[in-house]
């Protein structure tokens, strides 16, 4: 009997369980999605000679990146400080920290660009001061997007052809890398984003946002709004009764990231009962299992609804802040083209910024 190669947890784990939810909508269940880019940016890196054995990694997070990152680099005995803000989740902080990883915590959020921006300018400062340091910009490397073939690649051998891929939005780098890997044999594939309301991403204006892990403050580089056919924009509220649901109808426990796409993706697949639709799960449900699977913490913080409505209206403009669940068709076409003028916001990536004084 010959012997059995076995797979370090991140390899192990990396591509999803395909599973079905309807007669023409599958959805690609990860375990944790962000250990895709994670373990594919940080392999690079090493292979390129960026990482030595005494290179520090820093990098700015607050959920899930963070985790895959740490778990990677604890793999690979590298250092890793992770900046963040005063709303990462106690738990997730604590296993952070028993997997090494150093956590710094930015009180205030920036003027501009609020907490996103405000650990950028702290991740900077501390990349100036260690020399030897190596930061995987989730938001600009574009091996983040990259890193996603694999898992087109695991949807086309599992499924054949896929006629629509939905996701939520944050780095850009899932629906982006996915979509464009599929659009190489099938270029009419339909791309669906899914954000919420005050983020920029697709002409929000900013604001606080009680989903984490879905929208952003800032502008990432990997986020090529020519991808994207359809953007749909949910309220707090729907995305967390989409993840109650997906786990009372299909048994799938994900967290709320992966709540918001099924909320869409189930109503796109019903529209067009003909294509086949996968819909991306990005993360498991246990974090939240004291806030989005509490019935009381929904009814305490004005979240409890019994069910998402049915279908989107179609917001008159990006720019247009809903009470409810809103779609825009974005056509595959340039931020500006859409809103109307260039995105005003920004932040340069980390490599590109001046040393702080």
């Amino acid at each position: 009997m010959g012997a059995t190669a076995f797979a370090e947890i991140t390899e192990a784990r990396l591509l999803p369980q395909i599973v079905r939810l309807d007669a023409n909508l599958y959805g690609a269940v990860f375990t944790l999605m962000k250990l895709v880019p994670a373990r594919y940016i940080l392999r690079k890196a090493a292979q390129r000679g960026q990482l030595g054995p005494g290179t520090l990694i820093a990098e700015t997070t607050s959920g899930t990146f963070g985790l895959a990152l740490a778990m990677q680099a604890a793999l690979m005995r590298r250092r890793l400080i992770l900046v963040s803000d005063p709303v990462i989740d106690a738990n997730l902080r604590r296993r952070l920290a028993d997997l090494g990883a150093e956590v710094v915590i930015c009180g205030r959020p920036a003027p501009v660009g609020g907490y996103q921006e405000a650990r950028l300018s702290r991740l900077h400062r501390i990349l100036a001061e260690h020399p030897d340091s190596f930061c995987p910009e989730q938001y600009s490397n574009p091996d983040n997007p990259a890193a996603y073939g694999d898992v087109a690649a695991h949807l086309r051998a599992a499924l054949g052809q896929v006629d629509c891929v939905v996701g939520t939005v944050g780095s850009g780098g899932s629906m982006c890398g996915t979509v464009r890997a599929l659009r190489r044999d099938r270029p009419g594939l339909s791309a669906v984003g899914v954000d919420t309301y005050q983020s920029v991403l697709f002409g929000q204006p900013d604001g606080i946002r009680a989903v984490r892990g879905l929208g952003n403050s800032v502008m990432p580089a990997n986020l090529d709004h020519t991808v994207f056919d359809e953007v749909h924009w949910c309220t707090s509220a729907e995305v967390f009764a989409g993840t109650r649901r997906l786990h009372r109808e299909h048994s799938v426990f994900q967290g709320p990231t992966s709540g918001a796409a099924y909320l869409v993706a189930r109503w796109w697949a019903a529209r067009h009962p003909d294509a086949l639709c996968v819909v991306l799960l990005p993360d498991e449900g246990y974090r939240y299992q004291e806030t989005v699977y509490d019935d009381a913490w929904l009814a305490g913080n004005g979240l409890a609804v019994a069910d998402p409505p049915a279908e989107p209206i179609r917001v008159a403009h990006p720019s247009q802040v809903a009470e409810r669940w809103g779609w825009y068709p974005w056509d595959r076409r340039p931020y500006a083209e859409v809103v109307g003028h260039p995105h005003r916001l920004g932040r340069l990536p980390v490599a590109d910024l001046e040393p702080a004084p």
